[in-house]
């Protein structure tokens, strides 16, 4: 029988509410029990009195972190994976920006091979290369193109079944079918980088897309004649949308926003680069030139955001102090949310019985001090 651990003491804050003088006892990489009060005898004993623990983050957005970027090889996805297991970012999805189809392959190869042998890599996410040229953000334009029907099925099959989601544009020629060929296939379809009016988006979301990247960014804003794919997506249950809440991706206010409209299906993402974690100077993403200063990453020489500086314990603060919600309501659009939105079922984004024991200990000023992910300590 695999070693039993017992955590006792702390306070559990989860999706389910808040339990005080919480106990947890973890056999090999599940949770099989879960109660209050005085603990049941196991193998090793971990005291959390005083501190506060949560399942582990999902992060469905993230392209690097600790100096190291996802694009280049499977050290440097590693590394980078490292830095932001260390902030509570327990699960991970390996986003990979826009390249050349041969470039891309290989890179979905890559991720794929450590995501067999690492279950804590959910898969792949291809931000891209099917974008809208006008809302590309911080993707090269040369590496744009419309759906190929060829193209696409080369990279599904790079994947090897590891792909967890695309963004693309729904405007863009052959997108709807493509949407279709990717739900066919169990991958989550994401819209985002996309020029798409309101109607647009709603047909997209009809076609099986069900999930908004990087909501408000790369994408046009709410117009009180003319709603736009943001407001599709906060009114339609189906979809859940991505909010890289950092301060300077979107104002604290337009958060708490969506969050009304829209609770229990905000999931609190990174969208990191390789600074994250790190310090500021010039890096890059994908082939693009980026200068990070003062933590805001931006291309070089522009003004034009390329990705961020976050890691999600700092999300997490942002959500309870900056934008006011309720801790239960901030953990849950870093666990919960996000693992519904690949619909990875009910085993993660809780602490229960049956549950993957991931959790995140932190203190009273939701600082991360120690990571257990699948039953072992990562970090702390």
């Amino acid at each position: 029988m695999s070693q039993s651990t017992i955590f006792h003491g702390a306070r559990k804050v989860d999706v389910e509410g808040v339990v005080d003088d919480f106990w947890m006892l973890v056999r090999g990489d599940t949770i099989a029990q879960v109660g209050a009060g005085a603990p049941p005898p196991a193998d090793v004993t971990v005291d959390l009195t005083g501190r506060t623990i949560t399942p582990g983050f999902i992060d469905l957005h993230c392209h690097g972190g600790g100096g190291h970027t996802f694009d280049d090889g499977d050290d440097e996805i590693m590394a980078a994976l490292a830095t932001h297991r260390a902030h509570g970012t327990t699960r991970s999805v390996i986003s990979v920006v826009s390249n050349p189809i041969a470039m891309l392959r290989s890179t979905l190869e890559t991720v794929a091979e450590i995501a067999a042998d690492d279950p804590l890599v959910l898969g792949a996410h291809l931000e891209g290369p099917y974008l809208a040229t006008e809302r590309r953000g911080a993707h090269h334009p040369d590496h744009l193109r419309e759906v190929d029907a060829i193209a696409l099925d080369t990279l599904i099959g790079a994947g090897g079944g590891a792909i967890r989601q695309v963004t693309l544009a729904p405007e863009g020629a052959g997108a709807m079918d493509a949407i279709d060929r990717l739900v066919g296939d169990g991958i989550v379809v994401a819209l985002g980088h996309t020029d798409c009016d309101y109607e647009t988006a709603r047909r997209a979301f009809d076609r099986g897309a069900t999930l908004l990247t990087h909501a408000f960014n790369g994408m046009r804003g709410i117009h009180h004649r003319a709603p736009g794919p943001v407001t599709a997506a906060l009114f339609d249950e189906r979809v859940r949308l991505e909010l890289v809440l950092d301060g300077v991706h979107v104002h604290p206010d337009v958060a708490r926003l969506a969050f009304l409209a829209a609770p229990g299906r905000i999931a609190l993402v990174t969208d990191a680069m390789a600074a994250a974690g790190s310090s500021d100077g010039d890096y890059r993403l994908g082939s693009l030139n980026v200068s990070v200063r003062n933590g805001r990453a931006l291309l070089s020489g522009t003004s034009t955001m390329a990705g961020s500086t976050l890691t999600q314990d700092a999300a997490l603060r942002c959500a309870i102090e900056g934008v006011g919600l309720d801790p239960v309501d901030a953990v849950a659009a870093l666990t919960w949310v996000p693992a519904q939105a690949l619909a990875l079922g009910d085993s993660f984004g809780r602490l229960a019985p049956g549950c993957v024991a991931d959790v995140v200990v932190m203190n009273n000023d939701w600082e991360v001090e120690e990571v257990w992910a699948a039953g072992l300590r990562v970090t702390g």
